[in-house]
């Protein structure tokens, strides 16, 4: 009967609230342009802090926009309302969110990591700190969400990767690479310093709750196996998963599921919560 009960609830909740889905653009001062992004905007009560929200950031793949997340994963308002999380949706373009040594206008680290955190905290309803902020991404975007946030623990408290092309000095010559770091021939120190497994160096075990996957079918699987032994070496905790799939749209669906629970877990620790599988 309570079971029955809290499915009612649930049910009611779900149709008497409906996410707000915004598309704006944020004036990045540090590229002297705005960026178009996607924030899906809860309307749920929540027993956290003065009513506001834990925040994940989601990072598109090489080719994509601020619409891809949407796209890949259309019922993120719904979700937004079950776990009363507001998701962020930014277009880095082909930049692999990493500020450029070459290009003085892609700096897309300082985008994701300072600008769009400081307009997303001071526009939306957020417990602005880093207890209650995430940020994963797929291919490309979890090669950014990884950099990003072991270079930024202090801004990011949780941080995933799905299918992550987590070493870029396994993409050569593809991907606009080149553009952005110079020839992997003659600009071998910006490939090595701009890679995830660099970044490890900046980290130690417990610094930032950390989940990771790919398929074992997908042609990044080598990466994230690597990237998974070299976080075992250095004594970092985290947790990392493998399962049937490739580097499609279809496995980003079902995974990001994954990621978001492990992100919901991490914010409801802080508030002493118990989060349950839903």
């Amino acid at each position: 009967m309570k079971s029955f009960l809290f499915g009612l609830m649930t049910l009611w909740a779900l149709n008497a609230s409906a996410a707000r889905v915004d598309s704006i653009a944020i004036a990045s001062a540090a590229m002297s342009t705005s960026v178009k992004t996607v924030v899906v905007v809860p309307d749920v009560a929540l027993p956290y802090p003065a009513q506001n929200y834990p925040v994940i950031y989601l990072l598109h793949g090489y080719g994509g926009n601020e619409k891809s997340w949407i796209t890949t994963k259309p019922d993120l308002p719904q979700i937004a309302d079950e776990r009363g999380v507001i998701f962020v949706c930014p277009d880095g373009k082909n930049s692999w969110y990493m500020d450029s040594p070459l290009d003085t206008l892609s700096k897309y680290e300082t985008f994701v990591s300072i600008e769009l955190v400081a307009y997303v905290d001071t526009h939306y309803p957020t417990l602005a700190n880093r207890e209650y902020r995430a940020i994963t991404g797929l291919s490309m975007g979890g090669h950014g969400a990884l950099y990003n946030a072991f270079r930024h623990k202090d801004v990011f408290g949780a941080v995933g990767s799905t299918s992550g092309a987590v070493d870029i000095r396994q993409r050569g010559s593809n991907y606009g690479l080149v553009s952005l770091l110079g020839n992997l021939s003659t600009h071998k120190e910006n490939w090595e310093s701009h890679s995830v497994h660099k970044q490890i160096e900046m980290i130690k075990n417990g610094d930032l709750a950390i989940y990771f996957d790919c398929g074992v079918s997908d042609f990044c699987f080598p990466l994230n196996e690597a990237l998974n032994r070299a976080l075992w070496e250095k004594g970092i905790d985290h947790e990392y998963t493998t399962r049937q799939g490739n580097h499609k749209h279809a496995y980003w669906n079902n995974a990001i599921d994954y990621h978001i629970l492990f992100f919901c877990k991490f914010f409801n620790k802080e508030t002493g919560n118990v989060e349950t599988e839903k």
